[in-house]
């Protein structure tokens, strides 16, 4: 277990907001390159691992995106202050006032915009649009500016990672770069069956990497490895939370891009009873993942998804409780060691 907050915090250090996810391909790369028979990255940017088990089997695909939200440089003005524009979902709201690393150099810099006691009742009562914040980097005026940034650029939060306690843990890119330390785990073990394993990129912007990942390898089978939102905080209704940190893995059975496989769903559930595994099932149908595009790809598949509940998604701070990766990882195993037989479910 120690290993994989290890990896976690490692990958999650590394800037890749959607379109420039090189950096982490190659931690990845490097990571588990001994550990596979191949490893070969696509025309995408996708990293593609077949590792050899015991023995071939169904043709299953284990996927995590390694692509985190971020933003984008669209502008510098006369002043020197950068305009820019969402990568993924970000909410306004949490990035005020943030610190943030622009570009490969991680140049440092703060979102701002007009300060609480200039803003009119209105103003108040609603959130900024990115169009009124901007990004401060110290420069004065566009010359300086342009001489270290320029537009096209992307920027991340400036966000270090934290145990809290004994089971928790908090930092930046979680979403999914824990899934990519679960794949990197799995990739390591001893493994009953042959599998298929898939970083993909541009997750946060379409799940264009998953598409073409799963056209290529045309899986019978693609289990999407991820985080979903927990809203097991205060002031949420117990109907409304979603999932809850310490639960255990989440399994879907609809979100707002997917309906899951059935019998997988199924399967998963029956498992994790089984064996004992902690396991709770997503209590509303919301968010969405790159199990869609997978499903839809080439000839189609059956996918599920196996998420992490996290709190504070798409912020600079996400949080996940240790155990639920420890479960997550026994799941995980015991669904490729079951659906890699030939015959049914």
């Amino acid at each position: 277990m120690r290993e994989t907050i290890e990896l976690i915090k490692k990958l999650s250090d590394i800037p890749g907001v959607s379109g420039c996810e090189g950096a982490v391909r190659e931690e990845i790369s490097a990571l588990i390159k001994d550990h596979c028979q191949t490893v070969e990255a696509d025309t995408l940017g996708n990293l593609l691992a077949f590792k050899k088990g015991a023995r071939p089997g169904r043709r299953i695909m284990v996927s995590a995106h390694m692509d985190e939200v971020g933003l984008i440089i669209t502008h510098i003005e006369e002043d020197g202050l950068l305009l820019c524009s969402p990568v993924g979902g970000i909410d306004t709201r949490v990035a005020f006032g943030r610190a943030v690393e622009i570009g490969p150099q991680r140049l440092p810099g703060v979102i701002g915009g007009k300060a609480l006691h200039h803003l009119d009742g209105k103003e108040r009562e609603t959130p900024p649009g990115w169009e009124v914040l901007r990004i401060d980097i110290g420069a004065v005026g566009r010359e300086e500016a342009q001489a270290v940034v320029a537009p096209g650029q992307r920027v991340v939060f400036s966000s270090q990672f934290v145990e809290l306690g004994e089971e928790y843990i908090l930092g930046r890119a979680f979403d999914d770069r824990a899934g990519c330390a679960l794949l990197i785990q799995l990739i390591r073990a001893e493994l009953p069956w042959d599998c298929h394993f898939v970083f993909t990129v541009q997750e946060e912007t379409g799940c264009t990497g998953a598409a073409t990942a799963a056209y290529a390898m045309n899986p019978e089978v693609g289990i999407a490895v991820e985080a979903t939102t927990a809203a097991d905080i205060p002031g949420t209704p117990p109907g409304e939370q979603i999932c809850r940190l310490g639960g255990g893995p989440v399994l879907s059975y609809m979100d707002k891009g997917t309906v899951y496989d059935k019998e997988l769903y199924d399967l998963a559930l029956g498992l994790a009873r089984e064996r004992g595994i902690a396991c709770q099932s997503k209590a509303g149908v919301s968010g969405g993942n790159e199990s869609r595009a997978v499903q839809s790809a080439g000839a189609g598949a059956r996918v599920m998804a196996v998420n992490l509940p996290c709190r504070y998604l798409h912020s600079p701070s996400l949080m996940l409780h240790k155990g639920d990766i420890a479960e997550a990882h026994k799941l995980l195993l015991a669904l490729i060691e079951t659906l890699g037989q030939q015959a049914g479910f």
